[in-house]
């Protein structure tokens, strides 16, 4: 009976088997914690998404930071109505300096304003605000046949004018845009081809190419971004 019985090991075959069907659970925990390892890591490698900057120097009053934002004004549009800051409050709204007889940058600019128009034309948080700095020229009458052709409306896009050196002041103090007399220059003026994104707070929130299609794509991207920015306010 020893011999028979030699070399046997009771339930063996069964040990083994659970040892084997052990491994199984062990690398189902395994995989588990390596795919919610990486998760995690990619939760945490993603950046977020990082709010504007806002231009211009500012003041620490306390707690509080006062930022830089666009003097008080009021000007003249293209259907003889008083355009002031409260023409734009709560809205969002995009800058820029030009003249209807400027040869050089304007007609670029006018094609890619053009293009921001069309895109926020049904958006009712989104104003465009073009001031003339040839105001001795653009006319009211003018201002409004210009706007005529190109087929905009009034109350979504302003073309204002108003006293030369108050147009001047505010476009290099306020948004930081060259806007001046220079007889050197074809057209007798310089100014630059800026287009400046102004948000709720009256602050400047971006500053673009207006003759770059690139620039002004980022522009459209980053009115997107400051709406998203309002709404978690």
């Amino acid at each position: 009976m020893k011999n028979k019985l030699k070399g046997y090991m009771p339930g063996k075959a069964t040990l083994i088997q659970r040892n084997r069907s052990s491994k199984k659970p062990n690398r189902v925990i395994v995989c588990c914690l390596l795919t919610t390892l990486s998760l995690l890591f990619s939760a945490c490698t993603i950046e977020k998404e990082k709010p504007l900057p806002i231009f211009g120097e500012r003041d620490i009053v306390g707690t509080d930071t006062i930022y830089h934002t666009i003097a008080d004004f009021k000007f003249i549009d293209q259907d003889s109505a008083e355009v002031t800051n409260n023409t734009f409050k709560d809205k969002i709204y995009v800058a820029d300096f030009f003249f209807t007889s400027c040869r050089t940058i304007c007609p670029k600019m006018k094609t890619q304003m053009l293009r921001v128009y069309d895109s926020v034309e049904n958006d009712s948080d989104v104003l465009l605000l073009s001031h003339t700095i040839d105001p001795d020229y653009d006319t009211v009458g003018l201002l409004h046949d210009f706007a005529e052709k190109l087929g905009v409306k009034s109350d979504k896009w302003h073309f204002v004018t108003g006293n030369k050196e108050e147009i001047y002041k505010i476009a290099q103090t306020s948004y930081f845009a060259t806007a001046m007399e220079d007889k050197a220059e074809p057209d007798g003026f310089i100014h630059s081809g800026a287009f400046l994104l102004i948000d709720k707070q009256k602050r400047i929130r971006g500053k673009y190419d207006g003759t770059i299609e690139a620039d002004v794509n980022r522009l459209l991207e980053d009115i997107k971004k400051l709406k998203k920015e309002d709404e978690k306010i």
